[in-house]
């Protein structure tokens, strides 16, 4: 057989092993392995550098399906090159308890990366994982070693180069000169429901020849020779990304190729046997794998062994020349803290005035950084009003050019070695970046804006929680309280939908030292993204000489004080910076003589985790009067309230005006606090 002849036949595998799947889950795609058989088989076999025996090597090449529906054609390369993917899993394609679901989703099958599906997420989760790549090998390929040398590919569709967070993420690769991203552009004309002619018109390759990419382009995306050369060429520029435009047809072969019809629907028993003959492919039995394909995939095996082994024995030499650098590398990619890690984290003073919470979190996260090298992120644009600059830690900038100054705004200098990410304005695209650095490994990645803007980046949030992935969401200016900016910037309902979201944990601490916990539990939480809500305007900084200590924010939600030993008559909750309010409310009804309880919610996620006795203890349930304080809607407070409770909130948008007007005319005062809770008790 020849090497011709044998190409042929595995990219032909791949084809009817997707084809199949579809057609016996009777659900799914299968124009997009028709046609992007070749360049996959190509890149697999060729160019990619993995090990099926260990998914989580470090450093192998990271692959991202950004067209996610084209799921079949990664499980069947995923299965052929001997990951942990059986024949039977992929017989079972979109069957309940599957490994081989609809859209890929990382930690469910080995081998998928991400959980692609949105369309543009996994084409800006590669460019955080370039992004991963590129700091790694800056800060540790030192002294004549390399071991930090991989590269991220990616294969996307029209619609994923259509989506806005798509254009987001390649603005700034470009800008940031990711030599070793490489994204196959699916270039068949053809959406779900239509030929791009009707939506998408434009000169791709001139838009990202714009950007500052390498655009290269395959005029017929079965032959592997031009697809091989180009590859080739998108490796040898280490100074750009390199899009790939590869012109296929959906559904090749298939009696539907070309049409919109092979997109989203099984092609159907007549149309598989069409589509077997016209390909010279045996109509029975499915799911043929022959044994001459078979083991040309599963060349992977020993090829990715090799390279893992030879990287080990690199890694050792590493060791023993730089014996420190190798050990923090380590540690990071096993997501392991450093000893010590929050040792210089501050404990500040009681203080009537205090501090915003931004300024309390900017001052944690500037102690945390030297001692946490795994932290990297930024803002879109926002560090003066975040405070989420890591000062001293360098700014990830596009390699030094010819002749330009070497001094970055920053001050670290034009290199990929420093840990603060510049994103513009580009909150989506963050998000899903965030995402990539973390799914990458060795990184606790985070992202900073307004809360109001978390409403652009809540499809990398959802995924970021669907995938279990350790990021944090640094959101400050969280509420009305931020004044004179209106309703456009002022948060209303942000909270409530953020709450909704599965597997987020959600802080919104009260002052500067529940702050700090605050940051804590985000950098020991390696199964979830954590979300810090902070505010813009000062709040005091609580005595915890008369409070309690600020360590029961670890526990979502903890009684702040108590009118005494014996039950309450009222209690009191709330988060942020209306803690201070109910606190003065209590004061003053306690002067009254009415025996009260002040409960700090900064976190209702971590408050479910608990024990139910724990809950009963702060919120007995025999004390039916309670009043929730929140400058947000009151949708899910009721859980806590009770049916005979009720909930301080905003049920309108805001409005411009300083925060402190703005703060009375909506009724967040001592005395609307006070009457609401006498009403309460009158009930």
């Amino acid at each position: 057989m020849t090497a011709t002849t044998l190409d042929q036949l595995c990219i032909d595998t791949l084809r009817f092993l997707a084809v199949d799947m579809v057609q016996q889950a009777n659900s799914g795609h299968p124009g997009l392995p028709l046609g992007a058989a070749p360049m996959a088989y190509v890149l697999w076999t060729r160019y990619m550098k993995h090990n099926p025996s260990n998914p989580q090597w470090p450093d192998r090449d990271r692959f991202v399906l950004s067209a996610g529906h084209g799921s079949a054609l990664l499980y069947a390369l995923l299965h052929v090159t001997g990951y942990e993917l059986s024949i039977d899993d992929i017989k079972r394609f979109r069957q309940w308890g599957s490994k081989a679901p609809g859209h890929p989703e990382r930690g469910h099958t080995a081998g998928v990366e991400v959980t692609t599906g949105p369309l543009g997420q996994g084409f800006a989760n590669a460019v955080g994982m370039a992004i991963a790549e590129a700091q790694l090998a800056a800060r540790y390929n030192q002294g004549g070693h390399r071991i930090v040398d991989h590269r991220t590919w990616a294969i996307a569709s029209d619609g994923d180069l259509m989506e806005g967070v798509a254009s987001e993420a390649a603005s700034l690769a470009g800008h940031l000169k990711l030599g070793k991203l490489v994204c196959l552009y699916d270039d068949n004309s053809v959406t779900l429901s239509a030929g791009t002619d009707m939506t998408f018109t434009e000169d791709r390759a001139g838009r990202f020849e714009a950007y500052g990419w390498q655009v290269l382009s395959v005029d017929d995306g079965n032959e592997l020779q031009a697809i091989d050369a180009a590859l080739a060429t998108a490796c040898a520029d280490a100074t750009r990304p390199s899009l790939i435009l590869v012109r296929t047809h959906l559904g090749f072969g298939s009696p539907e190729q070309d049409s919109f019809k092979a997109h989203g629907s099984p092609l159907g028993v007549a149309d598989v046997k069409k589509t077997k003959e016209t390909l010279g492919w045996p109509v029975e039995p499915p799911f043929l794998v022959p044994a001459p394909a078979l083991a040309r995939f599963r060349e992977a095996l020993g090829a990715g062994a090799a390279a893992e082994a030879d990287w080990n024995a690199r890694m050792a030499a590493y060791g023993q020349a730089l014996p420190e650098l190798a050990l923090e590398l380590q540690r990071r990619l096993q997501g392991e803290l450093p000893g010590g890690w929050d040792a210089d984290v501050p404990v500040f003073a009681a203080d009537a005035k205090g501090m915003a919470t931004r300024v309390a979190g900017g001052k944690v996260l500037n102690a945390l950084a030297p001692k946490l090298p795994a932290l990297m992120g930024g803002s879109a644009d926002l560090d003066p009003s975040t405070h989420t600059a890591m000062k001293g830690q360098g700014d990830f900038n596009p390699p030094l050019a010819p002749n330009k100054d070497s001094e970055g705004s920053g001050g670290g200098g034009w290199s990929h070695a420093g840990r603060n990410i510049h994103f513009g304005v580009r909150e989506h695209a963050m998000g899903a970046i965030v995402n990539g650095l973390a799914a990458h490994g060795g990184f606790i990645g985070y992202g900073s804006t307004f809360l109001i803007f978390s409403d652009y980046m809540r499809p990398p949030i959802r995924l970021a929680a669907l995938m279990g992935l350790h990021v944090v969401h640094v959101f400050t200016h969280d509420s009305l309280a931020l004044g004179e900016d209106g309703p456009t910037h002022q948060p209303v309902e942000q909270l409530a939908s953020l709450r909704a979201i599965p597997r987020l944990t959600l802080l919104r601490p009260a002052d500067a030292n529940e702050t700090a916990i605050a940051w804590k539990i985000a950098v020991e939480a390696r199964d979830r993204p954590v979300l810090l809500a902070l505010t813009r305007q000062d709040v005091a900084t609580l005595d915890r000489g008369r409070y309690a200590g600020a360590e029961g924010v670890r526990r979502g939600a903890y009684v702040l004080c108590d009118a005494g030993p014996a039950l309450p008559s009222l209690i009191l909750m709330a988060s942020g910076s209306e803690v201070g309010l109910i606190l003065a409310a209590a004061d003053r009804l306690g002067a009254e003589g009415v025996a009260v309880r002040c409960v700090s919610m900064p976190s209702w996620d971590l408050f479910e985790m608990q024990p139910q006795g724990y809950r009963d203890e702060v919120l007995p349930p025999q004390v039916t009067a309670r009043l929730a304080v929140e400058l947000g809607v009151r949708q899910g407070w009721d859980r806590y309230v009770g049916l005979r409770g009720d909930m301080l909130g905003v049920d309108r948008y805001g409005a411009s005006a300083p925060a402190g007007v703005l703060l009375e005319k909506y009724g967040f005062t001592v005395d609307r606090v006070v009457a609401r809770a006498k009403a309460l008790l009158a009930a």
